[in-house]
């Protein structure tokens, strides 16, 4: 069926009762609760959804993109207001418009930022726990930073990907990372420091920035150097991924750029 009208619709999800993005049968995921509002917003008319990327379970959006495709035009606001009403407390439409003929949401050229949160030494409030992820062991944060730095540039992260396709390209550049003191998401019961990591480029891997934190964490315990994390991502390497994956929940994909 053809969709005359096509809109970009931003949104922001808090990630940690859903399974990712893409629909699963049987299992909530954000894209089936977008068009399960959707439904309501439209009574019941024809329309299509399609999302900017997967995302992990548990994982949350300040920025998210949705492309939706509709038979008939609506103004800005009259479908937030309206979407807003019928999605849930953790999902939230922010921004509408109107989109020109050809866009391609998925081809497009763009940058995305993530963030991942976490806190070490003592054990959390647990109403921190959907947003960072706390470790109870002293991690050394210098050692850390000087890793996150490693990732900057273009390299080989066969050993940052799980299940990847026979299609996959490993070799991908990272425009920046670095580890910095959190203040960016804030709370009274969060603990007096907590830390992000912000990762920026165009692209990224299954679970990729998640072994990458995780793999940060092993370098601040002090059972992984910076020689392993500089071998890891050479042409080289073993190609083998790394068992550790740092929790979905501390992560959230903070902003994307891209030209309409």
């Amino acid at each position: 069926m053809k969709y005359p009208f096509s809109y970009l619709v931003k949104i922001q999800f808090l990630g940690f009762r859903f399974h990712g993005w893409q629909k699963q049968p049987g299992i909530k995921t954000v894209h089936d609760i977008v068009d399960k509002s959707l439904h309501f917003v439209f009574e019941r008319e024809d329309y299509k959804t399609l999302g900017i990327g997967r995302t992990d379970a548990k994982v949350s959006a300040s920025t998210y993109y949705i492309n939706l495709f509709t038979r008939f035009e609506f103004n800005q606001e009259t479908f937030l207001k309206e979407f807003n009403k019928n999605a849930p407390a953790d999902l939230k439409a922010v921004s509408f418009k109107e989109l020109p003929e050809g866009f391609d949401l998925i081809n497009s050229e763009k940058r995305k930022e993530y963030h991942y949160y976490f806190s070490f030494g003592e054990k959390n409030h647990p109403f921190a726990a959907p947003f960072m992820t706390g470790l109870q062991e002293d991690l050394n944060l210098e050692q850390m930073k000087l890793g996150a730095k490693l990732f900057e540039g273009e390299h080989y992260f066969h050993k940052y990907c799980t299940k990847p396709s026979a299609k996959t390209l490993f070799k991908r550049r990272i425009d920046s990372c670095e580890i910095l003191e959190n203040d960016v998401l804030t709370a009274n019961f969060f603990p007096e420091k907590s830390y992000v990591l912000k990762v920026r480029g165009k692209g990224f891997l299954r679970y990729q920035i998640r072994l990458m934190m995780a793999a940060l964490f092993e370098v601040g315990k002090g059972n992984l150097s910076l020689q392993f994390i500089e071998a890891s991502l050479k042409e080289d390497n073993d190609q083998k991924s790394l068992r550790n994956v740092a929790p979905g929940s501390g992560l959230q994909l903070y902003d994307v750029d891209f030209v309409v």
